[in-house]
């Protein structure tokens, strides 16, 4: 072959950092073996991979087309090379979450994959579906596990299970004992909602998007637990997913309040890059994620440990 696995590996990295200084030290090269490895690589074919604007490197329509496949060749060569060390765990794994799932989900998913695979390793990440799809387009993760919509011709999307956004106020707010609110009743109530690009947002302002004037949000936050805390104090209402409110609901710390004018459900997704190869870990790691819900028709229902 014209070409070696170390251009390969430099040329991802530097598609990755747009930047060959940047790339050279996720590698541990030198800037010049990096520089190099990739010009060599351009001269061999005669074909260049990158627009170069300054230092930044940014891939061409040739280099575009490129880079799955060379991240497909190195996943491939790093299960290789772990058969030849004579090493039987399933690999590393790069999984990037959503917050519901990363918060409520992922811990036990994960608890059980590495109980059962001790030398495997998995890196976690939890942001909002707009981040997930961003860094699995650049490949800096191997799976996504969304609750929002992603709409991109390079990602695949399959469905894993139903959820369900609640609206939720304080014990001690007035629609409690109600338990039920109109859509003109939570017109009027401020509103603590997740911030914009979360799947969580997007559910919720398409649920409304019929309303006219819009809705009163007083408060932004990125986390759930921030929110419910925010409307235990009585800040005004929430709506987050059902399996996030499961435990307080319990408690009584929090209370439903149902909105029969709403459609607030949604799906749970897996996302991968299109054409990405299945290693095994990733292969295993949604067999598991499937496994957790098995017989579940929603999110809200599947066995969890209870918090106290």
């Amino acid at each position: 072959m014209r070409y070696s696995l170390r251009q390969i590996e430099v040329f991802v990295a530097i598609a990755q950092c747009e930047n060959v200084s940047r790339a050279a030290d996720t590698l541990s090269l030198s800037q010049s073996a990096s520089s190099a490895a990739l010009a060599e690589l351009e001269h061999q074919f005669g074909r260049q991979l990158f627009d170069r604007h300054g230092k930044r490197l940014h891939l061409n329509e040739t280099g575009r087309m490129l880079l799955p496949r060379a991240v497909e060749l190195l996943d491939r060569a790093h299960e290789l090379e772990a058969l030849l060390r004579g090493e039987h765990g399933l690999g590393s794994l790069k999984v990037g979450a959503t917050l519901t799932i990363g918060n409520y989900l992922l811990p036990l998913i994960v608890a059980g994959f590495l109980q059962r695979h001790p030398e495997s390793g998995v890196q976690l990440q939890v942001h909002n579906t707009a981040m997930i799809a961003a860094q699995l387009l650049h490949h800096e993760i191997d799976i996504g596990l969304i609750e929002g919509q992603v709409r991109d011709a390079d990602i695949e999307v399959e469905p894993w299970v139903d959820d369900e956004l609640v609206v939720f106020c304080a014990p001690s707010h007035p629609l409690a004992a109600r338990g039920e609110a109109s859509l003109a009743e939570l017109a009027v109530e401020p509103m603590i909602l997740r911030e914009r690009g979360s799947g969580t947002r997007d559910t919720f302002e398409h649920a409304v998007r019929h309303w006219p004037g819009g809705l009163n949000t007083r408060l932004e936050l990125e986390h759930t637990e921030a929110i419910k805390r925010a409307v235990e104090s009585g800040l005004g209402l929430g709506c987050i997913s059902r399996l996030a409110l499961r435990d307080a609901f319990r408690r009584g710390s929090l209370v439903p309040v149902e909105t029969p004018e709403l459609d607030l459900r949604r799906r749970f997704q897996f996302i991968w890059r299109r054409g990405k190869y299945h290693t095994a870990a990733m292969r295993t790691f949604l067999e598991d994620c499937r496994a957790l819900t098995a017989g579940v028709a929603h999110s809200h229902e599947i066995a969890l440990p209870a918090v106290p």
